[in-house]
């Protein structure tokens, strides 16, 4: 469907997709899968931040209510804080673009 999109956009439907696919029929994720998602998925965003307070803070209440299940924002703000706090980002925010 976005083939023609941009890379932003389709960074943000590749998320939703990844999201959609493994969410229940009600749309959400239980807090166990979010966390194996997380695990599986974003691994090198969350590699080397396991002794991070926030980090730990993040996958605590992943642990905590497992009957609370996860929507699609919660997803994505938690994507966005876990991308925040990680090493990887500098990384990135130091590659020069070469287009």
């Amino acid at each position: 469907a976005l083939g023609q999109g941009s890379d932003l956009e389709k960074a943000f439907a590749t998320m939703a997709l990844v999201y959609n696919n493994n969410a229940d029929p009600e749309g959400k994720l239980s807090r166990a899968e979010t966390k194996s998602l997380l695990q599986t998925q974003f691994w090198h965003f969350i590699q080397g931040q396991e002794n991070k307070p926030k980090y730990q803070e993040i996958i605590s209440d992943l642990d905590e209510e497992p009957e609370n299940k996860i929507d699609f924002e919660d997803f994505m703000m938690t994507l966005v804080m876990l991308t925040l706090m990680s090493d990887l980002l500098q990384e990135i925010k130091n590659v020069k673009n070469t287009k």
